[in-house]
């Protein structure tokens, strides 16, 4: 028998940074708020308490802070012509569980789009026409400006006591910076995380061949400081313990370290953990969202009537539950008719390794998730495509995580994989390396989207998530572009050795190897109903008092991490609630 709860106003699905700042954002209205998330409370204190989470072993190789995909994974397949299966042992990418989400594990990484990542159908079809973008190629523009969503680019960063070194201030360029930036009104919050050698060497390097370095901009605080909520942060430490860590100093933005502890002063707002959701329930027109149902901690049922619906949980899990609560019509690759599912992306990543004598020392323990140089020469439209033969770009960077000795011991590829030879390997390798990473953009293509799959189910019975996804060759032309690139700063700075890691033009998706946990699209965002899921305030169109935020709202991947979009649209929504829905309950665009 199912539970029925008392009605409330908002609902929110998944606690890590889009419904955290949905909650906090409406709090202050006095709407009665329930937040649902799927995994355990986690805090802090005492979950990541030091030297607990230090623990390599547990968090880096046993992943106790993601989703437990015995329960609930989803399948994979290249083309609609092979049978997907199910994605059994954690690889590709890491969905994360429990309160903070993704935001708890994260590397920090917070960058802002550039202009034409924001207008890239546009863009690319004024500079070089329109049959440049290949016919498979579904692009999009974002439905809002630069500057329209500026101010709430800023107020993410200072709600997470960003560092870093701003690039174009009103205007004006700034030494340092990045030339590339599109302009803001604020500098950083606090200044620039500190360098390690190899990112000294890639800096010198890149000035001397004309590029223009600058440290990467970090969720990650430096300096003494107390956020627009009235949190305060941390100063970094540098313990090199970022990704797939919980941060014990405060300094690493998370909801836990900059949004719950203000958002418990309100008493219109209550957490249930441990509470799965399985669907958006609707009335009888099909058109208006009444709840959700979940199952808690006890296996009960659970409905809980709702004003408002945010679906603010992973990526993956916001598509799944707008197919399964039939919010939308499911994407059909062969018609291109529908929406939900559409436009699903990845990242494309490559990098090389470099190896020097025993005369050259890095100290890579001492880092943080976000320390490093980079460039943006060859990344979106910052440099001219017409002869290479794809669209889209990358970032290039001398990329510091940390040292940890289980999954950052590196060895050049000649080395023996076991034995002997292997520990000697490690041993001369281990404090004398440095590598430079290299992140694309991947574009959106027809045939690479989501929906449910037919065979495999969850512990509910519910159907899986499918996904259908493999590398294109215009990201495989862009990858062996950028080694070109990649290998020439190599040689400029001269080691003993060095390996390359990029992907061929006969390569495909692989999910077994880490790569990134930046899935995008499904539920994009746009102008129209007919090219997507929701307006520019994630609003769905179809079910109008249901919205949803994350990175499931990208039309394409960008080279950049994707926190710094997913932050700023979830500010914009949450604004736009207040200030124009609950005025006026209805489409706040019309179709």
């Amino acid at each position: 028998m199912t539970i029925k709860k008392e009605p409330v106003d908002v609902v929110i699905v998944g606690f890590g940074w889009a419904g955290s700042l949905m909650a906090m954002e409406l709090a202050s209205t006095g709407l009665k708020i329930v937040a649902l998330e799927r995994g355990e409370q986690r805090d802090t204190y005492p979950d990541f308490a030091y030297p607990r989470i230090v623990d390599e072993l547990t968090y880096g190789v046993r992943l106790k802070l993601f989703q437990n995909i015995s329960k609930e994974s989803v399948t994979v397949r290249h083309t609609t012509k092979d049978t997907a299966l199910p994605y059994r042992r954690m690889g590709s990418f890491l969905p994360g569980d429990g309160v903070g989400g993704a935001g708890v594990h994260w590397n920090g990484l917070l960058w802002r789009p550039l202009e034409a990542d924001l207008r890239l159908k546009t863009v690319v079809t004024e500079k070089y026409g329109a049959s440049f973008i290949p016919g498979d190629m579904t692009l999009q523009d974002y439905p809002f400006t630069y500057s329209e969503m500026e101010p709430y680019f800023d107020k993410f960063e200072r709600i997470c006591g960003a560092s870093g070194q701003a690039g174009n201030l009103n205007g004006e360029r700034i030494d340092g910076g990045n030339p590339f930036e599109a302009q803001r009104a604020n500098p950083f919050p606090t200044k620039p995380l500190l360098y390690q050698y190899s990112a000294m060497l890639f800096e010198k390097t890149a000035k001397e061949m004309g590029y223009n370095p600058f440290p990467g901009p970090a969720a990650i605080c430096t300096e003494a400081y107390t956020n627009p909520y009235g949190v305060a942060l941390g100063v970094c430490n540098y313990c090199g313990f970022c990704e797939k860590f919980g941060c014990y100093n405060y300094s690493k933005a998370s909801p836990q370290t900059t949004i719950i502890p203000a958002l418990r002063q309100y008493d219109n707002f209550e957490l249930r953990c441990k509470s799965h959701v399985l669907r958006v329930n609707k009335d009888s027109s099909g058109k208006l969202a009444t709840g959700v149902t979940y199952i808690d901690e006890n296996g009960r049922e659970v409905e809980q009537p709702a004003s408002v619906v945010i679906l603010s949980a992973f990526q993956l899990h916001n598509v799944r539950l707008l197919l399964l609560s039939k919010i939308g019509q499911p994407y059909n690759p062969e018609t291109g008719e529908g929406v939900v599912g559409k436009n699903y992306a990845y990242q494309m990543l490559g990098g090389a390794k470099l190896f020097f004598n025993e005369k050259t020392w890095f100290n890579h323990f001492a880092a943080t998730g976000a320390s490093g140089a980079y460039i943006d020469n060859y990344n979106s439209e910052n440099f001219d495509h017409a002869g290479v033969g794809f669209i889209g770009g990358s970032t290039v960077s001398a990329h510091v995580t940390g040292c940890r000795p289980i999954e950052q011991t590196v060895t050049p590829k000649s080395a023996p994989k076991w034995g002997t030879g292997w520990k000697k390997a490690i041993r001369d390798s281990y404090l004398h390396n440095m590598s430079i990473g290299v992140s694309s953009s991947v574009m959106p293509y027809k045939q690479c989207y989501l929906d449910l799959d037919p065979t495999y189910k969850d512990g509910y019975g519910l159907p899986l998530l499918r996904m259908t996804f493999d590398w294109q060759q215009n990201e495989l032309r862009m990858t062996q572009f950028m080694a070109g690139k990649t290998e020439n700063i190599v040689k400029a700075i001269g080691p003993d050795a060095y390996d390359m890691g990029f992907k061929s033009l006969s390569a495909h998706y692989d999910v077994r190897p880490y790569q990134s946990t930046h899935t995008t699209g499904g539920a994009i965002m746009g102008d129209s109903p007919a090219t997507s899921v929701v307006n520019k305030y994630l609003q769905c169109w179809d079910v109008s008092n249901v919205f949803v935020a994350g990175a499931s709202c990208f039309p394409q991947n960008h080279a950049y991490n994707p926190t710094g979009i997913v932050g700023a649209t979830t500010l914009f929504s949450a604004n736009a609630i207040k200030t124009i829905y609950l005025k006026n309950p209805g489409p706040m665009v019309q179709a």
